[in-house]
């Protein structure tokens, strides 16, 4: 009996569902597979760390991109979205990288963030104490959306009351990884970019004028005495805040929650010993990466598993691919409290992921204290009624209705 080609479809609603089965037969039969819309899938552990770590490899061109695509466009143009991703560390090359990454990374520093645990768990006990009386609960909408959201207005110094303003953009930025996207995507993302770059350039000319403690102040101070940032570099560091902090931190909180309740022996294994929680979060970020995949750019012809990448070719490194790999991880579909790991839910590399361990401590707090602190938790539908973001760089839920008895 012929059997069929394993096909990397990350649009199919099935691939939004459970992609773990697609890469399970890629890993396996095609690690280094070229898909059908010309770029190559790389599934397996050890070629996405190798491919992370390797200079023969660059950040994707999306901002040079989007500048072409102005030429299809009978109205209007993408000249605000390009400039703004442009100056996001995502894209950016060497160093200009590591100049802007090193006017930041004491903010998200293990140091600087372990201060705010307490700020952090006394917004998570206010958000839930919305619902607790109620019994029942939507995690990403009344919890795992504001949290993200409150703690980087904090860091950014932003209006507290703002926080809500912030999440419609994160969303809808989040998809401009999504590749390839339509021409009327793209320029409803031109659109929030805009509006986003309206509202903290606002808040920039406010801040010039009565300064108040945040990164935005910081960065302004930069700018003005040491000439080494721009107003666009604020402005693209701000925006990618935005998506990084909140849409990692959303989708990581519903997919953790989701797994524990499916595997109700890690949830109670968990309850009973809270003090795991550290590892915990991390095998939950193994189990159901909430970034799956990362775009990488073949600088020089690469040979790999005998196979030519050539000089210019897009790579997509499939993260939620990798954390699985059983090479790597001894029975990967299940979840180990127990397991050593060398995941890879923040990328690798120079660009490793800045908010990985704020998303962390997020995690461990707000997972902890729901699990504490609900008893009974419990999910209000089935789960072949989730609903899942129609997304292929970012997995996560749209909504996780729970039930809980009244506290």
């Amino acid at each position: 009996m012929k059997t069929t080609k394993p096909v990397f479809n990350p649009f199919s609603p099935e691939f939004h569902k459970n992609p773990y089965p697609t890469y399970h037969r890629l890993r396996t039969e095609d690690p280094i597979h070229w898909s059908f819309f010309k770029a190559w899938v790389i599934t397996r552990y050890d070629d996405t760390e190798a491919i992370l770590k390797d200079p023969r490899f660059q950040v994707d061109d999306l901002p040079v991109r989007l500048q072409e695509k102005n030429a299809y466009l009978k109205k209007g143009d993408l000249d605000t979205l390009s400039k703004t991703i442009d100056k996001w560390l995502l894209f950016q090359k060497d160093s200009d990288h590591a100049r802007l990454r090193g006017l930041v990374s004491k903010v998200f520093s293990p140091t600087s963030l372990e201060v705010m645990r307490p700020v952090i768990q006394e917004n998570v006990n206010k958000l839930l104490a919305k619902v607790k009386h109620t019994g029942k609960m939507d995690l990403i909408g009344d919890l795992a959306s504001s949290l993200p959201a409150i703690t980087i207005t904090n860091i950014l110094g932003l209006p507290p009351e703002d926080f809500e303003k912030l999440i419609p953009w994160a969303h809808d930025l989040s998809f401009i990884l999504d590749q390839p996207m339509s021409l009327e995507g793209y320029q409803r993302q031109n659109q929030v970019a805009i509006e986003a770059r309206d509202y903290f350039l606002q808040f920039m000319t406010q801040q010039r004028q009565n300064l108040t403690p945040g990164l935005i102040s910081q960065l302004q101070t930069v700018k003005d005495q040491e000439n080494r940032l721009t107003e666009d570099e604020i402005l693209g560091l701000c925006l990618l805040l935005l998506f990084g902090a909140l849409e990692t931190t959303k989708s990581f909180i519903g997919n953790a929650m989701l797994a524990l309740l499916q595997h109700r022996e890690k949830l109670e294994e968990l309850k009973c010993n809270p003090n795991l929680i550290n590892q915990a979060v991390e095998e939950l970020l193994r189990y159901d990466t909430p970034a799956q995949m990362i775009t990488r750019l073949a600088r020089e012809d690469v040979v790999i598993r005998d196979k030519t990448i050539a000089k210019g070719d897009r790579v997509i490194l499939c993260l939620g691919a990798a954390n699985r790999d059983p090479v790597q991880f001894s029975q990967p579909d299940t979840i180990n409290f127990q397991r050593q790991n060398r995941n890879l839910p923040f990328g690798g590399g120079s660009h490793f992921c800045l908010g990985a361990f704020l998303a962390r401590v997020q995690g461990q707090i707000a997972i902890n204290t729901l699990i504490q602190n609900l008893p009974n938790l419990q999910l209000a539908t089935d789960t072949n009624s989730l609903d899942w973001r129609e997304s292929t760089s970012v997995r996560g839920l749209k909504s996780l209705p729970l039930t809980f008895d009244y506290v």
